[in-house]
């Protein structure tokens, strides 16, 4: 079966067996807010990410007040999130580039965003779909990672050349849903490191690349 036929099949079935996909895990209200929280879920859990922003929120409202914020009382404020170090780092120089560059607004631009210190790809399509309805690629996940490359939708374990390949299969309309998809069933089914292949409903049409061949 051609890639791209078994593509649109392997994502019917998805969609059919997660029709309450949630569209979007990050609690946030802003552009602002889902950028840092987007920063913060990198290798975190997105629950762990819930508990802190609430609070870091509500101390720091605008990109001038990141900006501003001490390194140590920043660090405090998200030291239960992985690389809290770099991540604090991160967050008070991508909020001083939006007010030397962007007058402290998130671009709108792919190519905007990814000026910002901490910020890939990834993040920006983050930014992109949720928060101005642009679809520019494919949001590439560590679920959507192990998932493409055991579905055999790609060799590749750099983010954004899987990107690549899974953009080249999949018709762009459908682009903004793989994230979700695929986080659901990496998360139900297809887990990190063992997958429960024998319970899965893609059996039929995975390679399984990378893990046992099941009978």
């Amino acid at each position: 079966m051609p890639a791209a036929a078994r593509a649109k099949k392997i994502l019917s079935i998805l969609e059919k067996n997660y029709p309450r996909s949630k569209r979007y895990y990050l609690k946030a209200s802003s552009p602002l807010q889902l950028l840092i929280a987007t920063i913060l879920s990198a290798q975190a859990r997105d629950e762990a990410v819930d508990k802190v922003t609430p609070r870091l929120f509500s101390k720091y409202k605008i990109a001038e007040d990141f900006a501003g914020a001490s390194l140590p009382e920043l660090r405090k404020e998200i030291s239960s999130i992985t690389f809290f170090n770099n991540k604090a780092k991160n967050i008070k120089a991508l909020c001083a580039a939006l007010i030397k560059n962007f007058h402290g607004k998130v671009p709108k631009t792919m190519s905007e965003l990814i000026t910002l210190p901490g910020v890939g790809r990834k993040t920006a399509n983050v930014i992109l779909h949720k928060e101005f309805g642009i679809v520019e690629g494919v949001v590439v996940d560590t679920h959507v990672l192990r998932l493409s490359y055991r579905l055999g939708f790609t060799k590749n374990s750099n983010p954004e050349k899987v990107e690549k390949d899974l953009m080249e299969i999949f018709p762009k309309e459908k682009w903004a849903d793989i994230q979700f998809l695929f986080k659901d069933h990496g998360r139900a089914v297809c887990k990190a490191p063992v997958p429960i292949c024998t319970k899965c409903f893609l059996f039929d049409l995975c390679p399984r690349e990378g893990v046992k061949k099941y009978n």
